[in-house]
């Protein structure tokens, strides 16, 4: 019989192995397929969100290899600053640029919002990527629970400032990131902010499904109005969080190997399939897996209500 020292030194050696075998499996699995688009975007104007790290900055790459104009669009524009250095030098486009964008703070939306309408004519594609995840109890500028106002208000309000613009420039695209956590996602209406009880885990899988429903909703009130295109791409594990979001603390024993896996799986991965969403005329609502939890959400409006009148929108 096994002694528990050999039993915690096997499976110590069995979870890297696992992940090396099965890694081309799971890659196909959570990238959903290649992008086989040899689209140019030359004249393109793109914002993508929190692209200084993971799949945001391998969008970024990609985009700029194809000769669009990024803006990128991040609260630490150091870190911006040095993600984007990396990528002009090594796809020769010079069009990468970085602005302040803090999206828990409505008045920094607002501003970089101003600026951008002020200084760009067009704007093709919005990707909305960055977000927090598993954050102890904390509130952003405007007492939003953070992950409801990084990870969905933040890009609600940033969504429907720009929105003119991006009819004004159509064909265009709107990119929503969220997770299939937001299966396990609850809108609660009665503590949207996590005043009465709070869970991290439960906080970021109601985030996501705020995504979710947003999007569906955008893309109903969009049918037949432009020819701008919709989307909401669900994605499993994100490589997009650092330190400061609190998933590697909360997984600090097992984040070698997932740090392992992130690197050589997840973000080339999934860019590609990312980057399929953007402008694949050929591809598009082809090959593509929907979420059923729309339709057993009845409050799409109440949703929408209730966040216009957090951001002080206009429904």
């Amino acid at each position: 019989m096994l002694s528990c020292w050999e039993a915690a030194l096997g499976a110590a050696v069995s979870v890297p192995v696992f992940l090396f075998v099965a890694a081309p499996y799971i890659r196909r699995y959570v990238a959903g397929g290649r992008c086989k688009s040899t689209a140019r975007l030359e004249g393109k104007v793109v914002i993508i969100t929190g692209a200084n790290t993971g799949i945001g900055k391998e969008t970024a790459r990609d985009l700029a290899k194809r000769g669009a104009r990024v803006i990128i669009a991040c609260r630490d524009t150091a870190k911006a600053e040095a993600a984007a250095n990396e990528i002009r030098a090594e796809t020769g486009n010079q069009q990468v640029i970085v602005k302040k964008l803090d999206l828990a703070d409505t008045k920094s939306i607002r501003e970089f919002a101003e600026r951008f309408l002020a200084e760009e004519k067009e704007l093709h594609i919005l990707i909305n990527n960055a977000g927090v995840m598993l954050c102890p109890y904390s509130k952003t500028a405007d007492g939003f629970e953070m992950h409801l106002g990084v990870n969905h208000l933040g890009h609600f309000l940033l969504t429907f400032l720009l929105l003119e613009r991006l009819k004004q420039s159509a064909p265009a695209r709107i990119v929503n990131v969220s997770s299939l956590a937001h299966h396990g996602g609850r809108i609660r209406f009665h503590d949207l902010h996590g005043e009465k009880s709070y869970n991290r885990g439960l906080a970021y899988c109601h985030s996501k499904l705020a995504n979710v429903l947003f999007t569906r909703e955008l893309a109903r009130r969009l049918q037949g109005k432009s020819r701008g295109r919709r989307g909401v791409y669900l994605l499993g594990f994100l490589s997009t969080m650092d330190g400061e979001t609190g998933l590697k603390k909360e997984l600090q024993i097992v984040y070698a190997e997932i740090e392992w896996f992130e690197a050589n799986v997840t973000e080339s991965s999934l860019q590609e399939e990312n980057i399929s969403c953007l402008w694949n005329q050929e591809t598009y609502n082809t090959d593509c897996l929907y979420s059923n939890r729309v339709e057993e959400f009845n409050s799409l409006a109440q949703l929408n209500v209730s966040h216009c009148s957090l951001v002080f929108v206009k429904n």
